[in-house]
């Protein structure tokens, strides 16, 4: 959940108009079966993720999700293995894969995985001892792995960003059309 008002509705814009850029092409075009799913599973990460950054959103339950885009993400290995024999569509599809992962790995996070308990801290009270705000900071502590997982994931989607930026600019000198290659910039507010 996104606790500014502000922000938690431009990142609610960027995911409803990737998910637009995803369903679109679901109801216009014919599109391969693998294509389609492709395009479904995308447009299901957009809508969980705006969903994600509201208060009620904190009450969906994980389990469920976690594991659903865990599968999202194996699907896009498996393309990237077998259906592609290029580099830029194995990479792409690999790509899709990471985005799929993290958006399991939100949803595993969501809840404080690895609440921290002191083995040593009692069951019963003690008189004059703030037992509350001890266990309260005991189990807001995160193992330094998971901290370092979510900054290599920040990372990597801001770099991720700035390439589907630098790609839009690339690719729209080379169209005719006046707006260029939407999709570069439905990838680039997803990855931001």
């Amino acid at each position: 959940m996104i606790h500014d008002l502000l922000l938690r509705w431009v990142v609610t814009a960027l995911f409803a108009l990737g998910a637009t850029e995803c369903g679109l092409p679901l109801l216009i075009r014919r599109l391969s079966a693998t294509a389609a799913v492709s395009h479904g599973l995308h447009l299901l990460m957009a809508i969980s993720m705006a969903v994600m950054a509201w208060p009620w959103g904190t009450r969906v339950p994980t389990l469920g999700p976690a594991v659903f885009f865990l599968l999202a993400a194996l699907w896009f290995v498996v393309i990237a293995i077998i259906a592609n024999r290029t580099r830029y569509p194995r990479m792409s599809n690999g790509y899709h894969a990471l985005m799929m992962l993290a958006t399991a790995w939100m949803y595993a996070s969501m809840n404080n995985p690895f609440p921290v308990h002191s083995p040593h801290s009692p069951s019963t009270p003690m008189p004059g001892m703030d037992m509350a705000a001890m266990n309260e900071q005991a189990s807001n502590e995160v193992p330094t792995w998971f901290t370092a997982m979510n900054w290599l994931g920040a990372v990597i989607f801001t770099v991720a960003a700035a390439f589907w930026v630098s790609k839009y600019f690339v690719e729209k000198r080379h169209t005719a059309t006046r707006l260029g290659p939407l999709g570069d910039v439905a990838q680039a507010m997803t990855a931001a």
